[in-house]
């Protein structure tokens, strides 16, 4: 289906509803994104949208501007443009004859930030929101910065999103004007890594789009969902604790995934929780959503580390009123024997060399290969580290544990790493929650300040929530580094930390044998139906060059090749990162990505070449990228892009 927007561009959209909608009209749902419905997103679509529609409603699947089989170019994420094109669309929706003119907005990860974002400008259809995996505030707590130090996530995703926008429309679903669509984003569509890194203090263009800014504007009914495997743990709370419109959290096990097909299991019957949700706002039916407890969020059992879990065992927990923020706290302190129930003063050094946290995982845990933290201790031996004793009982850990340390830096830039880790009995160690901080960002990440070297400070830091129980006999271990690779950029020199003192609060809750909610089974609608040319693999290894020293982490992600059985398009892609540094010198990081994509369509081949690449020095990061365009072979596109741009107390 079209929707001729009212300047004139046309957005190509997918809808499933009931077939007697025209004369029985029915609620819309809009899923809005830039991931290309036609071979993108179309096997989670086919498990989700069929199911609501056989429900009574009308969904609706959007490729946005410039993305797709839609017209335009996409010039930044969450631009105005695209929220105002969001708004223009559910104001469409609502008034077509087979919508009844109440409109819901749902999504994942893009779709779960926008939907948020147009939430807040208040379109008059739009009555509620289920948002997944989102965040609420755009530069503390997304791909870009996190703490004030720049994640390395944002050239790994700007590389991604510069792959999925070079991909042609379908031929055969734009027969008239594909050519043109796809030519005009080859020679415009923006490289964002560069974008995105010209803003290195959370000014304005942060402030764009993260509803932190006023929670109060958001007047849809919000159903927010994460999981303590992606990167979005702290949005669910957030806004549980802060919106004003009627609100419901849910987290689970889940990496970045919806949760009726997510790992690691337990799943939910996410499309029935959904249905509920849309019944009650938006046709009126009590179903008691209402009435549910504000935050429901399952404790994971500890257990041994592993980059990859099939399933983790715990249990259910409900919170009536509020999330997390009215439990009680645990509190520790930093000394010479550990973690220990009195202060006591310390002077601990902690100098890092540049390759730990080879260990972290990956930011966003995304493509279901070995991407979750391993093992700590290798990262663990580069830190300081402060033990607990051998837990009495078990410890439910629930919330976001809060650091404070006083402590200074040889250097006027610096870092620093905090692990929360579970210690098992045989020296193994689990990674609970962490959280980084650019300590010239210690008192604002608006307007930060150089470090004093040899000055004490006394600095803060909120670690990721998370629900997690320690057993009886295991310990607690509280690492401190100053680097954190390939997670985080380096500082640009070497930096010693000196510890003096520090306090660990833990948000805890009463430990519970039970669940104390219990979801439905998960279903889904039936599976995407295709055929598959080349099967999907996901690799992880870390590479020593025994000649020069340096260390590299090695991803190579290949989503696998299939042929579409409905409609023919065939696709496929391959995605690489390298992440190298050498130990002693912060100077000598780089990351490199590598996507390559096909798609097909008859006796037409198309493929892209996408690569990039990010160096530094003591003043600038420098970036370079190319893209490569082929039709049957024959290059019909090349770009490349090279910036540098200067280094802002990062």
């Amino acid at each position: 289906m079209a929707i001729t927007l009212s300047d004139g561009c046309r957005l190509s959209a997918r809808v499933w509803r009931p077939v007697d909608a025209a004369t029985d009209p029915v609620p819309a749902i809009l899923e809005y994104l830039p991931y290309r419905k036609r071979d993108g997103t179309t096997a989670r679509d086919a498990l989700t949208h069929p199911y609501l529609a056989e429900h009574g409603y009308a969904c609706i699947r959007v490729d946005m501007r410039g993305n797709g089989d839609s017209h335009g170019v996409m010039e930044d994420e969450y631009t105005q443009q695209e929220l105002d094109d969001a708004v223009e669309v559910i104001n469409w929706l609502a008034e077509q004859p087979w919508c009844s003119g109440t409109v819901g907005m749902m999504g994942i990860s893009w779709g779960g930030f926008n939907a948020l974002q147009v939430a807040a400008l208040q379109p008059d259809p739009l009555k509620a929101i289920i948002t997944l995996c989102s965040t609420t505030d755009r530069y503390a707590d997304d791909i870009h910065y996190k703490g004030g130090c720049l994640l390395n996530e944002n050239l790994g995703w700007g590389a991604t999103m510069w792959s999925y926008s070079s991909r042609a429309p379908d031929p055969s679903l734009r027969t008239d004007d594909w050519r043109e669509l796809w030519l005009d984003r080859l020679d415009n569509e923006p490289f964002l890594p560069a974008t995105w890194l010209k803003h290195q203090r959370r000014d304005a263009y942060w402030q764009h789009g993260s509803v932190c800014e006023d929670y109060s504007a958001i007047k849809a009914a919000t159903l927010a969902i994460g999981g303590w495997g992606d990167a979005y743990k702290n949005t669910v709370p957030a806004l549980v604790e802060n919106l004003t419109a009627p609100v419901k959290g849910i987290i689970g096990p889940w990496v970045h995934k919806y949760p009726h097909f997510a790992v690691p299991e337990p799943r939910i019957g996410f499309l029935q929780e959904a249905l509920r949700w849309w019944d009650h706002w938006l046709k009126g039916v009590d179903t008691g959503v209402d009435q549910d407890p504000d935050y429901r969020a399952y404790v994971m059992d500890g257990v041994r580390p592993a980059t990859w879990y099939l399933d983790r065992p715990g249990r259910w927990i409900t919170e009536t009123d509020g999330a997390t923020s009215h439990l009680p706290a645990k509190v520790l302190h930093l000394s010479k024997d550990g973690l220990a129930q009195q202060a006591g003063p310390i002077t601990t050094k902690v100098k890092s060399p540049h390759h730990c946290g080879l260990q972290s995982g990956e930011y966003c845990a995304i493509w279901l290969g070995p991407e979750l933290p391993g093992d700590q201790r290798p990262d663990d031996a580069f830190s300081a580290c402060f033990d607990g004793a051998p837990l009495k009982a078990p410890l439910d850990i629930v919330g976001a544990p809060r650091i404070k340390l006083t402590l200074s830096a040889d250097r006027p830039q610096a870092q620093i790493a905090v692990r929360l880790n579970h210690v098992h009995p045989d020296g193994a160690s689990t990674r609970i929650t962490y959280g980084v901080l650019n300590l010239s960002h210690r008192d604002s990440h608006a307007n930060p300040e150089p470090m004093e070297p040899e000055t004490r400070y006394e600095v803060t830091l909120d670690l990721d929530h998370i629900a997690y129980q320690v057993p009886a006999g295991h310990q607690l271990r509280l690492a401190v580094s100053s680097a954190y690779w390939p997670l985080i950029w380096p500082s640009p020199e070497t930096a010693e930390l000196t510890l003096f003192q520090g306090q660990l609060t833990l948000p805890t809750r009463a430990t519970g044998a039970a669940d104390e909610w219990k979801f439905a089974d998960p279903v889904a609608a039936p599976e995407w139906q295709v055929k598959t040319l080349r099967e999907a693999a996901n690799t992880r290894r870390i590479e020593t060059d025994l000649a020069t020293g340096e260390i590299s982490l090695i991803i190579e992600d290949d989503f696998g090749k299939v042929e579409d059985s409905d409609h023919g398009l065939i696709n496929g892609s391959i995605a690489r990162e390298a992440w190298t540094i050498h130990p002693d010198d912060p100077l000598s990081a780089r990351g490199k990505c590598h996507w390559t994509d096909e798609l097909e369509r008859g006796e037409t081949k198309f493929r892209t070449e996408m690569s990039c690449e990010m160096l530094s020095d003591l003043t600038h990061f420098h970036l370079r990228a190319r893209l490569e365009a082929y039709e049957n072979d024959a290059l019909v596109r090349e770009r490349d892009f090279t910036e540098s741009v200067p280094r802002d107390q990062m």
